[in-house]
């Protein structure tokens, strides 16, 4: 029984020896080193919010004026949709007006309804006209213009492909300087990422169309991406 009790505590003390040998040992130089891309790129899609806003005397005189130009609007706009383009309505509200005297309770005076449709359209070019014939049916309430990207991931692949090769050059580039060369790449993190679609003014609605489409520039959108980059170095 004595033997079994040396002989273990033999295997645990060198178990421990190799653990602490382990800890011991030097890790390999490294250096660690971030890489930033900014792809600036045309938009294909422009999203809109289209309102139509009413008000009459009773809540179903308020709702049936509105449905009736928000009909009107709709069609309007589909004339100027393509294949894969969308249009319906986002949101719907009918709301009391109130008018509050000096003394006694709250009284209704009237009701107002609002009916907003989100447009999405690859036809960037046309979004001008398609607000001016908006408008002309009888909209009275733009409350967006957004300029996106249809495929949003292939340009977030392409700023990260970009912003890991400026992280493997500047690894490069600092290990020559410091007579070292790279044995290989340890670690690598995805840092951050952002998107910036551009958000634009809607134009004032305005009682009767322009004879000239409303001017609207899409500019860019720009995606960017950063990593992180931990290389392993060794003398040369």
């Amino acid at each position: 029984m004595k033997l079994a009790v040396v002989a273990s505590t033999a295997v645990l003390f060198l178990a421990s020896s190799a653990l602490a040998q382990q800890k011991l040992a030097p890790q390999p130089p490294t250096i660690t080193v971030n890489g930033e891309a900014t792809i600036a790129a045309e938009p294909d899609q422009a999203q809109i919010d289209i309102g139509v806003t009413t008000q009459a005397r009773t809540a179903p005189e308020a709702s049936k004026e509105n449905a009736e130009r928000s009909a009107r609007v709709l069609a309007e706009v589909k004339k100027f949709l393509g294949k894969g383009d969308d249009a319906g309505t986002s949101g719907y509200a009918l709301n009391p007006q109130y008018r509050y005297p000096k003394d006694g309770k709250p009284e209704i005076v009237g009701y107002v309804a609002n009916n907003m449709v989100r447009i999405k359209t690859a036809r960037v070019d046309d979004v001008g006209k398609l607000i001016d014939a908006a408008m002309q049916a009888g909209a009275n309430n733009i409350n967006r213009l957004l300029f996106t990207l249809k495929d949003e991931e292939a340009i977030r692949l392409e700023a990260l492909r970009q912003a890991s090769a400026k992280a493997r050059a500047k690894a490069e580039a600092i290990a020559a300087s410091l007579g070292l060369r790279v044995v290989r790449i340890s670690a690598v993190n995805e840092g951050e990422r952002s998107f910036q679609p551009m958000l634009r003014q809607a134009p004032m609605a305005r009682a009767e169309a322009a004879a000239a489409p409303t001017p609207i520039e899409p500019g860019t959108v720009e995606v960017r991406s950063t990593v992180a980059l931990t290389i392993e170095v060794a003398d040369r």
